[in-house]
């Protein structure tokens, strides 16, 4: 180790006296299964990151997949990374963007047909965007961060869940929501995410006697391409946990929450934040 290094290290322990940490991230995938046979899911934002992990990790499970993209290239490039030569027939994508509410029965229906037959039985609400601090936002910011990450989920709930009703299937709704939904809130994507938390509670209350499952994921900082703008520079962050959390964490309870091992979790949300806004605020700026 450099003599830099080392000087970096005792002064931080001198400040803090809290030892540096050496970041390592041993991540455990789950193994190809059948916890989602002849499950179909909808997973929006589903070309990079989060939605991207989840979908790859489905399809692991046996599931078919239809991931959402605002950009048709981007999600011809996911879908083929996703490896439809293993998966012939299981993967699917389609563009949906979620400031369009206007859109959705039509795409929706679209995808019904593409699935010849097959029923949707697992929505992930995965799209979302960030942004809206309060010292600086505009109204434009606002509103494309609000109908983003809520306003395009509370729609693409009521779309969804009355599909599930109306044809006696008993599926999931698993929302993304985030450790800002347990921080005060500074911006729009904080009282976003305080939304995503309220709704999946409700909506867990609302379809809970349809046999239909709602719960959420909360994940801290994780090394996506909307956070690590530069994975060069490692994992390390100022948590608790002290790295990014990957997107292959988050994928794996996603699974577990979808299945039938979480069908007695109703209404929970399950916070995958590495201790930001449970044990610690020190990570989000608060400045105006």
């Amino acid at each position: 180790m450099s003599l830099k290094k080392y000087l970096k290290r005792g002064i931080h322990y001198v400040l803090t006296g809290e030892p540096v940490k050496n970041i390592n991230a041993s991540i455990v995938t789950l193994a190809p299964n059948e916890l989602l046979k002849s499950r179909v899911a909808l997973i929006t934002g589903g070309t990079s990151g989060i939605g991207f992990s989840i979908a790859k990790v489905f399809l692991d499970s046996g599931a078919t997949v239809v991931i959402t993209g605002r950009n048709d290239e981007r999600i011809k490039e996911a879908c083929h990374k996703l490896r439809p030569d293993l998966y012939k027939g299981k993967i699917f994508g389609v563009v949906l963007d979620n400031n369009q509410v206007e859109t959705f029965e039509a795409t929706f229906h679209h995808v019904v047909k593409l699935l010849e037959g097959k029923q949707i039985d697992i929505l992930v609400n995965n799209a979302g965007v960030l942004g809206g601090h309060i010292s600086t936002a505009t109204i434009d910011e606002y509103d494309k961060v609000m109908d983003t990450n809520l306003r395009g989920v509370f729609f693409l709930c009521q779309m969804f869940g009355s599909y599930l009703k109306s044809n006696s299937i008993k599926g999931n709704i698993l929302n993304i929501a985030s450790s800002s939904s347990l921080r005060p809130a500074i911006s729009a994507y904080t009282l976003s995410k305080w939304g995503i938390r309220g709704l999946t509670l409700g909506l867990a209350r609302a379809l809970a006697p349809y046999g239909i499952t709602v719960n959420g994921i909360a994940p801290g900082q994780t090394a996506t391409p909307m956070l690590l703008k530069d994975p060069s520079k490692g994992l390390a962050t100022n948590t608790i946990l002290g790295r990014y959390a990957l997107p292959e964490e988050i994928a794996n309870m996603a699974v577990f929450l979808v299945s039938e091992m979480g069908r007695s979790i109703v209404g929970d949300i399950v916070y995958m934040t590495g201790g930001s806004a449970l044990l610690s605020y020190e990570d989000m700026n608060y400045s105006f």
